[in-house]
């Protein structure tokens, strides 16, 4: 790939990842190379390399669109990602050292700074949140499963589920990020694994208590 093909790759993703393209919009390469500052090649090329990753969808007209998931395909994702981080989780209780840990623990009492402001900051929430998760990935040394829990964990999902997370889901994301620190001091794979995977889980039913109340409030809206 080319630099302006991979300039173009990760302008459009940021975009994507931040909500400025958002799900279901149509996206044009003329518009998209302009904005980037290269030529339609690299955008189409750039296209192809967010499809790959689900990212991107095209319609039978060869047109692309922001992807749109449903429901059921946000719940396979969670799904996924907390078989797999979960798998990531008990091989890194099991290698993780002190300076590991501690880095951990820098990042989550930053985090919770963030969630225990009079308007917690979702974005330093975030920040902070993706270093915990990274480190963990770390202390696994499985570049394999890195590479696939890299692309789930920073879906776009991810990031409208924390838009959803009220002040105390925020801060029993912290006491659970706490937990979980206490497994890995202990060695613990079972413990950690445990807890990660209902960290996951949680995070997948307020997205869908989100999902379910702007639907129900579309209809609403759409009967009136």
């Amino acid at each position: 790939m080319s630099r302006a093909s991979d300039r173009a790759y990760s302008m459009i993703r940021d975009k994507i990842l931040s909500g400025e393209l958002r799900s279901g919009e149509k996206v044009g390469e003329e518009s998209l190379a302009e904005q980037c500052g290269v030529s339609r090649t690299p955008v189409r090329e750039a296209l192809g390399r967010l499809e790959a990753e689900f990212l991107i969808r095209r319609n039978e007209t060869q047109r692309s669109f922001v992807a749109d998931w449903s429901l059921d395909d946000v719940e396979e994702s969670f799904e996924l990602r907390a078989m797999l981080e979960g798998r990531a989780t008990r091989r890194a209780a099991s290698r993780i050292n002190d300076e590991q840990i501690g880095r951990m623990r820098m990042h989550n009492q930053a985090l919770r700074k963030a969630v225990t402001s009079d308007i917690p900051d979702t974005q330093l929430f975030l920040d902070h949140n993706q270093h915990f998760h990274s480190i963990i990935l770390e202390a696994s040394a499985s570049q394999r499963l890195t590479n696939v829990l890299s692309r789930l964990i920073e879906q776009p999902v991810i990031w409208r589920t924390v838009q959803n997370f009220t002040s105390e889901d925020l801060q029993q994301s912290f006491r659970e990020h706490e937990e979980l620190l206490a497994a890995f001091e202990r060695h613990d794979p079972a413990w950690a694994e445990a807890v990660i995977t209902s960290h996951i889980r949680r995070a997948f039913h307020t997205y869908a208590n989100a999902h379910m109340d702007q639907r129900d409030a579309e209809v609403v809206l759409a009967a009136e």
